[in-house]
């Protein structure tokens, strides 16, 4: 078996959504695809596209690389779009490291 490049850096999270799941309404959930956005994901998002933070300072505040922070990005906006346009279901999946629940 062969490794593909380094593992993946932690992500320092500062928001945890209280809502795991997002759907198109009138659907029942059992009747859609998912798709699963990461929590870092999640947070990439939150800090470039609601908080407007530059890709820099957001790499900062998650404690990592910019590409990572980037990726992150990417990989969200994707998901997101994927499941706006194809009428699919939203679930945020992961722990935030920083919760002590």
């Amino acid at each position: 078996m062969t490794c593909r490049g380094r593992p993946k850096a932690p992500r320092r999270i500062e928001c945890s959504p209280d809502v795991l799941y997002f759907k198109p309404r009138g659907v029942p959930l059992k009747e859609l695809e998912t798709v699963a956005l990461a929590i870092e994901e999640l947070e990439a998002l939150r800090l470039a596209d609601l908080e407007g933070l530059q890709q820099e300072e957001a790499a900062i505040s998650m404690g990592i690389s910019r590409r990572a922070f980037w990726q992150d990005l990417q990989n969200a906006r994707k998901k997101v779009a994927l499941a706006l346009i194809e009428g699919k279901a939203i679930e945020i999946t992961g722990k935030n490291p920083l919760d002590t629940e």
